[in-house]
C-alpha cells in the first residue's frame, strides 16, 4: 500500500487588484507541476512540486511549493520510478494527495487576500426549480 506524505515548503500570495474596485469577470489557471522524483537510499521517494494559480484579468497571483513523500512496498516504489522514467504522468494517488493539500491552502490564502478560491465553488439550485439533467452516457460519481 502506498502512503503519501504532502509537505509544503513555500506559500507566495500577491493581490493586484484594488480591494475598493469590485472584482471583474475573472478567469483561474491552476497548474501543478512535480519537478522531480528522487528515489531515497531508504526506498522511499521525494517528489517535489509547484501548484501556480494565476488570475485573468491579472488580480492575483499565488505559487505553492513543496514535496510529496511517497512511502511503499518495493515493487510499487520501483513501478513510480519506471513510470516516471517513461515520462508518464506521476501516480493518481499522488496527483491526488499533492491536490486535496494545496488546493486547501490556496483557499486559505485566498481568503486571507481577500480573492476568489482557485475552486469552482458549489451552486445551491433555487427552491422548486429542477436540477439540469446530467447528460446521457456520463457518469459523474465520486
Amino acid at each position: 500500500m502506498i502512503r503519501v506524505t504532502v509537505s509544503i515548503s513555500n506559500v507566495s500570495a500577491e493581490r493586484f487588484w484594488d480591494n475598493r474596485k469590485p472584482a471583474p469577470n475573472i478567469q483561474i489557471a491552476t497548474n501543478i507541476n512535480v519537478v522531480n522524483l528522487d528515489k531515497k537510499p531508504d526506498g522511499s521517494l521525494e517528489v517535489p512540486f509547484v501548484l501556480t494559480i494565476n488570475y485573468n484579468p491579472s488580480l492575483a497571483q499565488m505559487s505553492i511549493k513543496g514535496s510529496a513523500f511517497v512511502q511503499g512496498e518495493n515493487d510499487e516504489i520501483g513501478r513510480i520510478v519506471k513510470d516516471y522514467e517513461q515520462k508518464k504522468p506521476p501516480a493518481q494517488i499522488i496527483l491526488q494527495s499533492i491536490s486535496n493539500v494545496v488546493f486547501t491552502e490556496s483557499i486559505i490564502v485566498s481568503r486571507m487576500l481577500g480573492i476568489p478560491p482557485p475552486i469552482p465553488l458549489p451552486v445551491i439550485p433555487e427552491p422548486g426549480k429542477t436540477p439540469e439533467a446530467k447528460p446521457a452516457g456520463r457518469d459523474y460519481s465520486a
